[in-house]
Order: structure tokens, then sequence, then C-alpha cells
């Protein structure tokens, strides 16, 4: 599908940013029609690609070439908060000018405006029932609306605007499961070329290709993520297979010319001893002498170059195994007893006792209070509603939704030694290597850090906090993290020794962390919930 109708095409797109930074490195690759989940680890490039492809950034060099008009839906939908929602749905202009009609101004600008876009109401009302929202919504401002709402509501706008090539970053972040859902239908029946961003593997199971954004190459493979994966994995798996057989050849390769002049040496001495003996005829001796040496020649040129040709194969076979760096997460042990009281959960009628090592889970619709709920245990607000939750341990762990409790103008290395003072510096930075922060990075301001950088910095001061969290309360955990760190965070999870509480939309996460207790919580009130 891609090689054959392109609809978005980058060679060598490198874009710089003020401070020298490479944000793109010569970036060469086609998308193609229909629907592509755009894949790759935090950082490499994919919503700054993104914002390249839409002409939001011009790249220092390189072209970009697309098939017609392109738009792009940010992570966050930017819109002025007093604007009328119609402003999301792009029908603000010819609406207002409807409404001035048929309020009696005829100015002939409103029937410009309006063109022939005669039942653009009706047509806003159907679009804010596939967003889930009431037709009066129409009237209210953007920021009446929740995060959801909005997101949802910028997306079916786009979906009717039908431009040539869509791109999305990051639909489903933020979003609870119905939203979720009506994000996947609207992608699943877009009507022309939709280029995703996601770590929504729900979302990418619904993609006609997927691409990987991985250095400088832009892949796709047909199909959805999981054909992605299972074709990468072959891929990876065959390639460290060659790279050990180079190296078997190589080590072969080398302990042959070993032998083989260990052999020319002792045939040399053999006949040098003869000679010195004088058992063979002093002419014959020279001749064998200057035969050997030009056996020697003749073999150490043949061995000389199977061993290069042995290492060239090596390094090439090398260059096919990805050297990806992942967080490696090692959470402490923070001693919690399998009977110690943890932390209590009820709503007046029923009360849930958490205990030692179990793990809890939060779920239920956007705006109903799980974060208040968080927020409240943590002791960062204070709630009067019917649903409590109280701590019996003293070290808590809090992972917000929003990192805005970062100081921007700290450094990362003070930002993490503030929550480990009595741990030494040296061991901090060790420490946050395995976060993928090294070098000179460990000196930035935690305002310069992209998205994904400052939630591994956040992450860090929580791990990594002395002494160790007896309960990590986290919400949203996996809203910024690529698909392996994920995988990751889901092995450090399942071996922690203490108690952890989740607020999560992402059911392929929380069926991963092996639940004891799955609370629903709607209108005050708490049930249990079944995965």
């Amino acid at each position: 599908m891609s090689a054959l109708s392109p609809s978005l095409v980058l060679d060598r797109v490198r874009l710089v940013w003020p401070d020298g930074t490479v944000a793109l490195d010569e970036v060469s690759g086609a998308l193609g029609r229909g629907r592509t989940g755009l894949v790759g680890r935090n950082g490499a490039g994919k919503s700054t690609l993104l914002r390249v492809a839409a002409g939001h950034l011009t790249p220092t060099s390189g072209t970009v070439s697309a098939s017609g008009d392109v738009v792009m839906l940010p992570q966050r939908p930017a819109a002025d908060p007093h604007r009328p929602v119609s402003a999301l749905l792009g029908v603000e202009t010819a609406l207002t000018a409807l409404r001035a009609i048929e309020s009696g101004d005829v100015a002939p600008h409103h029937f410009d405006a309006v063109g022939d876009d005669w039942d653009v109401e009706a047509r806003a009302h159907t679009l804010l029932a596939e967003a889930g929202l009431a037709s009066d919504a129409l009237d209210r401002t953007v920021g009446e609306l929740s995060g959801g709402e909005t997101m949802l509501t910028a997306l079916v706008g786009l979906r009717a605007r039908a431009a040539d090539i869509t791109l999305l970053d990051e639909p489903t972040n933020d979003l609870d499961r119905d939203a979720r859902a009506r994000v996947s239908e609207l992608v699943e029946s877009w009507p022309v070329t939709l280029i995703v961003v996601s770590h929504d593997v729900g979302l990418l199971e619904r993609m006609d290709a997927t691409a990987e954004l991985y250095g400088r190459t832009l892949s796709v493979v047909g199909g959805p993520y999981s054909a992605w994966r299972a074709q990468r994995d072959a891929e990876q798996e065959a390639a460290v297979r060659a790279e050990r057989d180079a190296a078997q050849s190589l080590r072969r390769e080398r302990r042959q010319r070993i032998e083989s002049y260990d052999k020319l040496a002792t045939r040399s001495r053999v006949a040098h001893k003869a000679q010195v003996e004088k058992r063979v005829p002093k002419i014959i001796a020279g001749g064998r002498a200057n035969a050997a040496q030009v056996s020697a020649g003749r073999l150490s040129t043949e061995m000389t170059g199977k061993e290069d040709a042995a290492r060239a194969a090596l390094s090439e076979a090398s260059a096919r195994v990805r050297d990806d760096d992942v967080v490696r997460i090692d959470l402490p042990d923070p001693g919690n007893a399998a009977g110690r009281r943890i932390l209590s959960l009820g709503d007046g009628e029923r009360e849930w006792i958490v205990t030692g090592r179990e793990r809890v889970a939060l779920v239920g619709r956007n705006g109903i209070g799980k974060t208040t709920l968080l927020e409240s245990l943590v002791g960062e607000v204070d709630t009067a509603g019917p649903i409590r939750a109280r701590a019996s341990v003293e070290h808590i762990g809090y992972l917000p939704q929003r990192l805005d409790g970062l100081d921007d103008a700290a450094s990362v290395l003070d930002t993490v030694c503030a929550a480990a003072p009595r741990v030494p510096v040296a061991l901090v930075r060790d420490r946050l290597a395995r976060f993928l922060v090294r070098g000179d990075a460990v000196g930035r301001p935690v305002g310069s850090l992209s998205g994904g950088e400052r939630f591994r910095v956040a992450l860090a001061r929580l791990l990594l906090a002395d002494p160790p969290p007896q309960l990590l309360v986290l919400d949203e955990p996996t809203n910024n993290l690529d698909l392996d760190t994920v995988d990751q965070l889901v092995a450090a999870l399942q071996a922690y020794r203490g108690a952890v509480l989740v607020v999560s939309h992402d059911d392929a996460f929380l069926a991963r962390l092996g639940l004891d207790l799955r609370l629903r919580v709607d209108d005050g009130r708490l049930s249990e919930n079944a995965p």
C-alpha cells in the first residue's frame, strides 16, 4: 500500500533546535494512504515529525512532500476557552453568519460566509452527537468542556473537514474508556489518509499499516501494531543469530590462523635444526627455507583475508541488531509485611482494606473524582465527598497525571537528590543512568526537557526516593511512555514489594499488573469491578 501510493514523503529531513540539539537527523521514508500508526521511542521525534509534516515547523534541511492539504490535531488541542464549541467543530464562521441572517441581518458578507452550507447547524448537531455531546453544547464555550470532550469535538470537526491528510498526536491520552471507544470508532471509519502517533495498543490495532521512526529511517509494515511487532521481533531474532554465527566464524578464522602459524613455525624450526646439524645438503636446506617463507607469506595473506572477511561480516551483522536503550527500573524493597494494613478505601457504606503488597486499580469515567481521591490521599487537597481514602503508612510515592509539580528551574540531578538526600550524588547519577538520563543531561534544567524526558525524571524522583515508598500512588502512569518503557514499568511494578494504587484507562496495562482488586468510582460510590 505505502510503496504504491505514498501520501507523505520525507527526504533527508533534518531539524536542529536553536540550542544545537538535533531533533530529526536526515529522516527519510514514505507513508501511504489509509490509516497508519506511527510508533517509536520517547524522544525519537514523532511529534516533531508531525509538526514538520503539517508545516508548523520548517526543517533545517531536506524536504517534505504531501499529496494534498495537511491538518494536525496536537496532544492537547489549543483553543481559546472563551470561544464557542462551534470553533472546535470548524463551523463557527458559517454558523454565526446563518444565525445573523435568521435574525434579520441580510448583509452580503453573511451570505458569502454561509455559501451553500445552509444546513450547517443541523450538521453541527450531528457532529456533537458523534462526540457524545448534547446539541445544546453548540452554544457552550470550549472552557466548559472536559479535556476528553474537547479532544473528541476537535476530532469529529477534523473528520468532517476531510482534509487529504490528517495527523493526530496521542488522541486517546487522558481519555476514559467510553471516549477511547468513540475515538476508535471515528478512526476506523476515517475517510481519507490518517497518520496517528500513539502508544495506545488498542488504537494501533485498528491501523492499516504501522510505521516506526527509528534513527534516520521511517520504515513501514503493512498491518496493525501486532503485525509490526511480530516482524520486528522476528527480524531481531534473525539478526542476533546472524551476529552470533558471524562472531563464531571470526573466532574460527582466528584460531585457524594461529594454528597454521604454529605449524609453519614448527616446520621452520625443524628445517633450521636439520641445516645446523648438516643432515641435509646446504643447497637443499636453503631451498626448503625459501619455500617455507613463500608458503608463510601466501598463508599469511590467505588467512588475513579470511579473517578480514569474517570481521566485515560480523560488523554487517551487528549493524542489523538494534541497540535499543531501555529504561531499567529496579525498585527498592520498602519491607512491607504481607498482612500489614496499608490503605483503606470506602464510600460510607462499604470499606476495602489494602494490605502488604496488593495492587489496586481505580477505574471510572473522566471527571468522576478519581484524581481528586488520589490527591486527598496524599494530602494535596481536602475533600468532603463520600468516597474516602486513608493511608496507614508514612512513606507514599505519588506520580500525578500532570507533572506541574516539578521545579522547571532546578536541574535534573537536584530534583532527584531532593527526594533522596542521604544517597550519595554519585549513586544518584548511576541510578539516573538507568532512566536514560546520563552525562551532561543531569545538569539540564527540568524546564528544558521533552515530555518523555520530564516523565522519566518524575518517575526517577518517585522510585529512587529514600526511604523507599511503602505505597505507590500512580495517576495514568502510561500516558507519556513508549511501549517498551511500559514493558519495563510493568516488570518493575510486578517485582515491587510494596502496595500499588493506580488510576488508569489503559486496560492492557492493568491486565498485566496482576491486580488484587479493581474498584469502579461512580457518583459517590465504590464498587468492585471485573476486568
